[in-house]
């Protein structure tokens, strides 16, 4: 899987380990009231996620078919300047999609905080509003990035061509670290709700 696509997946709700998080049963999962519509925004959270997922497959491609991060690779390698910039704000549009989604999921995961679930439910919520949290700060990385090639990339300037690549590749960079964090808040919540469901399989034995 592409490594783009494969990062915003980090933010999707794994509905069933949530689940358990939030089951009504006695001890540390204890009942409430709102879990039911927790549920409901988490459920169009990930439908937002989804969203992203198809942008940001455009912008990864595939073997069939380059995406728009392999393009403009192979179009500042050729010094082509027009294609650069077209690339470059086909990005920034497709960012600003994608940031607007996630926006909407980490909205809906804050909606689902608030309600009246239980502790370790609201933490797995939190540390999965962390992470796209950490995406949207990465994502905005990549479209400042985008955005330098395609307002000040000249081909007849060589300094200021050397200074725009420069800042691309410290943006590029600064969004993988942002991506990492990201994941580890992710694997976090994971591991949270991994361990939810062994202990809810433990005691229904």
């Amino acid at each position: 899987m592409p490594y783009f696509v494969r990062t915003i997946l980090i933010g999707t709700i794994a509905i069933t380990a949530a689940a358990s998080l939030s089951c009504k049963s006695g001890g540390l999962f204890g009942p409430k009231d709102e879990t039911a519509d927790a549920a409901k925004l988490v459920q169009e959270a990930n439908q937002d996620l989804t969203k992203i997922k198809k942008l940001y497959a455009e912008n990864e491609g595939d073997d069939e078919k380059p995406g728009k991060r392999e393009q403009l690779k192979k179009a500042l390698e050729a010094n082509d300047a027009e294609q650069v910039r077209k690339i470059s704000d086909d990005v920034v549009y497709l960012i600003n999609d994608g940031m607007d989604f996630a926006k909407a999921a980490i909205d809906k995961i804050q909606r689902a905080q608030d309600m009246n679930v239980n502790a370790d439910y609201k933490e797995y919520l939190r540390l999965k509003e962390s992470a796209l949290s950490k995406q949207v700060e990465a994502f905005e990385q990549y479209r400042q990035a985008a955005r330098a090639l395609r307002d000040n990339y000249d081909p007849k300037n060589d300094q200021l061509r050397a200074k725009v690549k420069t800042e691309f590749e410290e943006r590029s960079d600064k969004y993988r670290e942002l991506m990492e964090k990201a994941r580890d808040y992710s694997s976090e919540a994971n591991e949270l709700a991994k361990d939810a469901l062994r202990k809810q399989a433990q005691g229904n034995k």
